[in-house]
């Protein structure tokens, strides 16, 4: 992109924009109201990819139920019975109506229940009696729909499916999930009696025993495949200091300013602690699909011109979270509580900066309410007319360092990022011819199945250059489309670049869950 105003230095562009970038969040986590009283609707993102190379597999991973503590509750992690989970896939440049939803819907198996007053028959791993919930024979499952364009209700490619279960600790690798028996490296459970410790010590959950949690759908696997479960957040964000009025770390390691990809020191901002990334060590819940692209061209066949863009095989993608209009409360359990009338919408999420670091608080509800159809008349005009640039502006960094007034082109009429938005002539000129106009520009992830994904063309969770880095950090990109003057020479972050976890190497590629005895939070109590 070309400089906007050839009043800043590359210095004094950094500075301007140092301060005003932690005014957004780049994920979602718990961004409004609503989301903060229902985590069960809280998505916090959503990630979008084709297989690199073959581009013969679409990825999508989207993540709600965040700030999850490892060890906390007996209830340990899941998703809500009552919500209807969806993924929207809409194709081409035209209206962002969905080619292909798939309804992802949650049901629980209640642990039998036995009289506790029947002394006669022995605790089992299985009994409603039992006080801690992994060893009581509940367990969660799922079904899968999808609904092609036209149809009224779809068919049901996925029927039953297991939940993977959450990572509690060492003993409950033994007794409840019982992985001595499929995984010889993890021994058989040992009583305290037998003075070894291991069978509280040693933990046996890992990434073979989850993936054992990978379901087929369709006929044979031929709709692809999905995993649902408990897993640890790979985002990253100095949330902290953004938290504390604006309060980001200016030091030389951590520095939320780079200009050619150094950091700088900012003098005035703090030095000490250094940014961290508050979601270190909590878990979330997780599904990921994986779909042939053959089965979103529209054609049955893989996306035609591969390796060139094109208008054809350009997908629009949102996840989505709706609850029945009324709901019934049992006498019994939650499990028995009764949705009535239609699904109604109250939750989505696609880019993982429109709602938190675009829309006005005034407006976030609404938006996790509407259908992105609706999103250029709801919206655009924060995304034309970024709050960002005048908060930079009201704070009176620009006319500190002598700069007054902030160049209009910054402030006003952003086409720029309506055309990022919509993959518009990305990844070069030409290469896609979106309309910007109703119910063609909305908040979705768009991807391109014809060609290598790399953000913003989807949101990759591979591609970094270690396991603990997404392909890009979404976040400081957008905050330096948005903000800088310069794009190529001053780049605006937060200060975290990676994330402690590390994702999987292979589908459903999110990272492991951390285990509740010895991860997440806590200090001795000693």
């Amino acid at each position: 992109m070309k400089k906007r105003t050839g009043a800043i230095g590359a210095a004094g562009a950094v500075l301007v924009l140092a301060a005003a970038a932690p005014i957004v969040q780049a994920s979602s986590h718990r961004e409004t109201y609503a989301t903060r009283v229902d985590p069960c609707i809280d998505n916090t993102d959503t990630y979008a990819w084709v297989e690199p190379g073959t581009h013969d597999k679409l990825n999508i991973v989207f993540n709600f139920l965040p700030l999850h503590e490892p060890g906390q509750g007996n209830q340990q992690l899941g998703p809500c019975e009552d919500v209807l989970y969806e993924v929207h896939i809409a194709r081409g440049t035209g209206p962002l109506k969905d080619v292909v939803t798939y309804q992802i819907k949650f049901d629980t198996n209640p642990a039998p229940r036995v009289d506790p007053g029947d002394g006669t028959k022995p605790l089992t791993l299985k009994d409603g009696r039992e006080l801690l919930d992994q060893i009581s024979g509940r367990s969660q499952f799922y079904t899968v729909r999808k609904i092609e364009a036209g149809a009224k209700k779809g068919k049901v490619i996925g029927r039953g499916l297991p939940v993977s279960p959450s990572n509690v600790g060492p003993q409950t690798d033994r007794l409840a999930y019982n992985i001595p028996a499929i995984d010889p490296s993890c021994t058989q459970f040992q009583g305290y009696d037998s003075g070894d410790r291991t069978s509280r010590e040693v933990g046996c959950y890992n990434e073979a025993f989850t993936a054992r949690f990978i379901n087929p759908l369709g006929d044979n696997g031929s709709e692809g495949r999905i995993w649902a479960g408990q897993a640890a957040d790979f985002y990253y964000l100095d949330e902290k200091g953004i938290f504390d009025v604006l309060n980001l770390a200016g030091d030389p390691a951590s520095s939320f300013v780079k200009v050619n990809g150094t950091r700088l020191q900012v003098a005035g901002a703090r030095q000490m602690p250094q940014a961290e990334n508050v979601f270190t060590g909590f878990n979330l819940f997780s599904i990921a699909l994986e779909i042939p692209t053959s089965k979103l061209t529209g054609t049955g066949q893989p996306p035609a011109h591969n390796g060139t863009p094109g208008d054809d095989t350009l997908l629009a993608i949102h996840v989505s979270e709706s609850r029945p209009r009324v709901r019934v409360l049992s006498k019994e359990r939650y499990e028995k509580d009764k949705g009535r009338g239609k699904f109604v919408r109250v939750g989505r999420n696609a880019l993982p900066l429109f709602n938190a670091g675009l829309v006005g608080v005034q407006d976030q509800e609404k938006y996790l309410r509407s259908n992105p159809l609706d999103d250029f008349d709801n919206f655009g005009t924060y995304v034309l007319n970024p709050i960002l640039v005048r908060d930079a502006e009201a704070l009176g960094i620009y006319k500190a360092l002598g700069v007054d007034p902030v160049p209009d082109s910054l402030k006003f009429n952003r086409v720029d990022l309506l055309k990022i938005v919509d993959l518009d002539d990305i990844p070069f000129p030409g290469a896609h011819h979106v309309p910007i106009s109703p119910r063609t520009v909305g908040d979705v992830l768009r991807v391109d199945m014809a060609i290598d994904s790399s953000f913003p063309n989807g949101r990759p969770i591979i591609g970094g250059i270690d396991r603990n880095h997404e392909q890009a950090d979404v976040s400081d990109v957008l905050l330096t489309v948005i903000l800088s003057p310069d794009p190529s020479t001053v780049q605006i972050g937060d200060g975290v670049d990676f994330s402690a976890a590390q994702r999987r190497l292979a589908f459903p590629w999110i990272p492991v869950a951390l285990q509740g005895l010895t991860q997440g939070h806590g200090e001795p109590a000693n």
